[in-house]
């Protein structure tokens, strides 16, 4: 095969793994809106049914390198660290999605490339580059744009949502940044393998521990039908009702965000359902779309991808992932989106494709792509 059709097989490979990545968060938007389905039960399943597959993937084709790598005394440290990371950024996208929509957080979700690059920097003790410094301002920019739709003096993002997103854009810059020294020795899939069965079997068991204590505390600290799913009967006439410029709303009840029983209302929900009934519809969302397509396939293709076509090009194709959150969500779920939305989604993607192409040269020593910020894996 020439080069020219094996490089644009890698396009669309990498397009099509990234716009996967998009879908996966369409669907948790999907469960969210249609089921009471806790975040913390969306990440389990999720890094379950990836977990279970990247395993038996690199089981059956690369079992030498991963026998090596599970060897390695000195990579396991590296390894947790990883898989940790792959969970973190799994639940707080999907408490993120949940709190906005789609759309929202995977915008939010990117600017993890502006945490990869300023760490980047502060490791070789140099100040940013140009292109760095205006793919800063774009990616500041965005964010404001979309929490204040254009109005400066007012945040329209919940605030909730908008914490949620930076915190899973910094659960990004750590598993994205953790395993590099790993690279240069083994292979990516052999890695992702293992980073995704250390992030399923913590997933799991934060899901059944996180339900237990939910459902034990609930009476005393207050969870119960406050904390019911925007627009749910149950809430309280005193939950005060907030909603993005995007068309996403949030109930918040009487504790502040950020207090320790919001905090477990957004990923555990309500407790009393360790499994939340669900029609097939919901099931196939779940484990198809958000773990089978959204998270397996989507990381498969996008790997792929990048090897036939190199990490800078890899990176600048991951703008597709933020792009079609949007559109699919948009187009399946009837998400409004304003034009300050997609103003910001604009300068998101500037401000990938500025990082990205200004660190052509540390990308050639790690082989990072600095925007593969997929919220999943």
């Amino acid at each position: 095969m020439n080069a020219s059709k094996v490089f644009w097989r890698g396009v669309v490979c990498a397009l099509a793994g990234a716009t996967l990545w998009g879908f996966s968060g369409a669907c948790i938007q999907f469960l969210a809106e249609s089921y009471e389905v806790s975040s913390a039960f969306i990440s389990a399943v999720r890094a379950g049914v990836a977990a279970l597959l990247f395993a038996v993937f690199v089981f059956v084709t690369r079992r030498e390198a991963l026998l090596s790598l599970l060897g390695s005394p000195a990579a396991r440290p590296t390894l947790v660290l990883f898989g940790v990371g792959l969970y973190l950024s799994q639940i707080t996208y999907a408490v993120s999605v949940a709190l906005t929509n789609a759309g929202t957080a995977t915008v939010l979700q990117a600017t993890c490339t502006v945490f990869v690059m300023l760490i980047t920097c502060v490791r070789a003790r140099r100040l940013p580059r140009v292109a760095d410094f205006v793919g800063l301002m774009c990616a500041m920019a965005a964010a404001t744009l979309i929490a204040t739709q254009g109005d400066w003096g007012v945040i329209v993002l919940p605030v909730a949502g908008l914490a949620w997103g930076i915190a899973n854009a910094l659960s990004e810059t750590l598993y994205i940044m953790a395993p590099q020294r790993l690279y240069g020795r083994w292979d990516r899939p052999t890695i992702i393998a293992c980073g995704m069965v250390i992030g399923g079997v913590a997933a799991v068991l934060v899901w059944l521990i996180g339900e237990a204590v939910v459902s034990l505390l609930a009476p005393s600290v207050g969870l119960g039908p406050a904390f019911a799913s925007p627009g749910s009967d149950t809430a309280l006439s005193t939950t005060v009702q907030a909603s993005s410029g995007s068309g996403a709303g949030v109930s918040f009840a009487d504790s502040a965000p950020g207090a320790p029983s919001s905090v477990l209302a957004d990923i555990f929900g309500i407790g009393g359902s360790l499994v939340p009934v669900m029609d097939a519809a919901g099931w196939l969302a779940l484990v198809g779309g958000v773990g089978v397509l959204g998270t397996f396939a989507a990381f498969g293709l996008f790997l792929y991808g990048v090897s036939l076509v190199g990490s800078v090009r890899g990176s600048l194709l991951g703008v597709a992932e933020p792009a079609g959150a949007m559109i699919i969500a948009a187009m399946w779920l009837h998400t409004p989106f304003s034009a300050a939305d997609w103003a910001g989604l604009v300068l998101m993607a500037a401000m990938i494709v500025l990082v990205s192409l200004s660190g052509r040269s540390v990308d050639r020593r790690t082989d990072t792509p600095l925007a593969c910020c997929a919220d999943t894996p």
